[in-house]
């Protein structure tokens, strides 16, 4: 179709009727196929770039584009339900934009949204970059559940953070919708509190540091893709050594997942002695299921109100570790690895910290004391490490899948030290496995020393101080190689 001649055609102007229909989507990328609008391309082909406003505010119906004989509005046919109420705010504040576009038979379909100031300028909007960090935030969102083109949906996008007041309410206007619902009651009346002057100037600072807190974590649906049981078995094989038992209830952990795509009811708890990996399980889930990770270590912890944070009546309240978690984590959805459950009942302070933790491993919400808002905790998987079981209480223990570990055997070892421990050391310094060679009698040697430790931290220290002896050699005393007996090994561990 050619580009249309303006120049002799008049246009009247529309009744602010609404024209577009609403599709919903969890589409994270925008592009021609997965577009964010269709706007009517009937009477021209819409330039790949065009400049322009939205107008029509109240309905949210058009786009003006800016042509070289003047203004030319074309109607929004479809839109995505996540974008409805960035579309309005857009159009209440005038602010112009490029969109780029590409024409399908079924319309223009717009895949991306800029910012523009004539003369160049790129700031029109709340704080540099807020357009871009609301679409990006926007598309990693999932659709609203609820109805968006109800008239009260002004009761309801990166490295930029939510911080200034303005930024709040922009965000809350544009992704409103997008926040659970008690989320989006919790944050309206914050911000009532953050910009009163029948406050405390105290209480509108803590209101306004637990909004930027909460709007900027993506609060996610607790729905999980399918993941793939072969590469999941593949990145377990490349994590850990062994541990059959642990690897196949993972794998059941998974195939669970791709049926009912939530997480499962109970988390696991791995049992074992030091160093024998459990940790490394723990990363290995999160890298699985894609997600981000956060450690509590209950040997730290002491005191109950360090998982749920202070109350906001003092000066220097805050949020409690959990809380930080999800907010370094910048989404719901993590796994936490709560390290040393054994040590969660040793509580020092006004209570047990193992008593916080029940609300957190129940999945139904989660409260924190500074932000006094219940937190979904239904996309969080938890596995918690420990030594000793029978030092963890019964109620505790009813929320895990308990997975006891063994130690390693001394064949076992000998492959872990052989096959994982020394070639990752090697890889390291740059160290050709021909310029360190371990015999079988200097292996032994090995084992033999660190047979009464357990787990393999040792065995990687000492991987660790024989390369490095390697290489001193290599370089101080000029030779090719160097190459391990029994004796050697001896003498260099005393």
């Amino acid at each position: 179709m050619p580009v249309f001649d303006f120049s002799d055609v008049t246009y009247q102007k529309e009744p602010a009727v609404c024209t577009y229909t609403i599709f919903k989507t969890d589409e994270n990328v925008a592009s021609p196929e997965n577009p964010i609008m269709v706007l009517d391309n009937e009477k021209c082909q819409w330039k790949h770039h065009s400049n322009g406003v939205f107008t029509n505010p109240s309905k949210k119906t058009t786009f003006e584009f800016d042509e070289e004989n003047g203004k030319v509005s074309a109607n929004i046919l479809q839109i995505d339900a996540r974008f409805v109420s960035l579309l309005k705010w857009l159009g209440e504040n005038h602010i112009n934009v490029r969109l780029s576009g590409a024409n399908r038979e079924d319309g223009y379909a717009v895949y991306k949204i800029r910012e523009i100031a004539y003369g160049g300028g790129t700031k029109l909007s709340a704080e540099d970059g807020f357009l871009q960090f609301m679409i990006d935030r926007l598309l990693a969102s999932n659709a609203p559940s609820e109805d968006v083109e109800e008239e009260d949906q002004e009761e309801m996008g990166d490295d930029m953070k939510i911080t200034s007041l303005q930024s709040i309410k922009d965000f809350l206007t544009c992704a409103g919708k997008t926040l659970p619902d008690n989320i989006r009651l919790w944050a309206r009346r914050n911000f009532a509190v953050a910009r009163s002057h029948e406050v405390t100037p105290e209480e509108r600072r803590h209101a306004q540091r637990a909004l930027s807190i909460m709007l900027n974590i993506r609060w996610k649906k607790n729905y999980f893709q399918s993941i793939d049981p072969k590469e999941a078995r593949r990145i377990l094989d490349e994590e850990l050594y062994g541990m059959e038992k642990v690897k196949q209830r993972i794998i059941e952990t998974i195939i669970q997942i791709n049926r009912t795509h939530t997480l499962p009811a109970y988390g696991l708890l791995l049992v074992g002695p030091a160093g024998t990996g459990k940790s490394q399980v723990a990363y290995a889930v999160a890298r699985i299921l894609k997600l981000p990770w956060a450690t509590l270590d209950m040997s730290s912890i002491n005191d109950p109100e360090q998982l749920t944070g202070s109350s906001r009546i003092y000066s220097n309240a805050k949020p409690g570790i959990i809380m930080e978690a999800f907010s370094n984590a910048g989404e719901s959805n993590l796994v936490f690895i709560i390290n040393e459950l054994d040590k969660a009942a040793s509580g020092k302070g006004n209570g047990n910290p193992a008593d916080v933790l029940l609300t957190l491993l129940d999945n139904l919400g989660f409260t924190d004391n500074y932000i006094e808002c219940m937190i979904p905790t239904s996309g969080v998987y938890p596995i918690a490490t420990a030594n000793d079981k029978d030092q963890i209480s019964a109620p505790l223990m009813s929320r895990f899948a308990v997975i006891d570990i063994p130690d390693y055997t001394p064949e076992e070892k000998k492959i872990i030290f052989s096959q994982f421990a020394l070639p990752k050391v090697l890889d390291r310094m740059g160290l050709r496995k021909e310029e360190c060679i371990v015999s079988e009698e200097a292996l032994e040697a090995v084992i033999q020393k660190f047979a009464n430790t357990t787990g393999i931290r040792d065995l990687e220290q000492a991987a660790e101080h024989m390369a490095a002896n390697a290489l001193y050699q290599i370089e101080v005393d000029h030779v090719d190689s160097v190459t391990f007996d029994a004796e050697a090994v001896s003498n260099l561990f005393g």
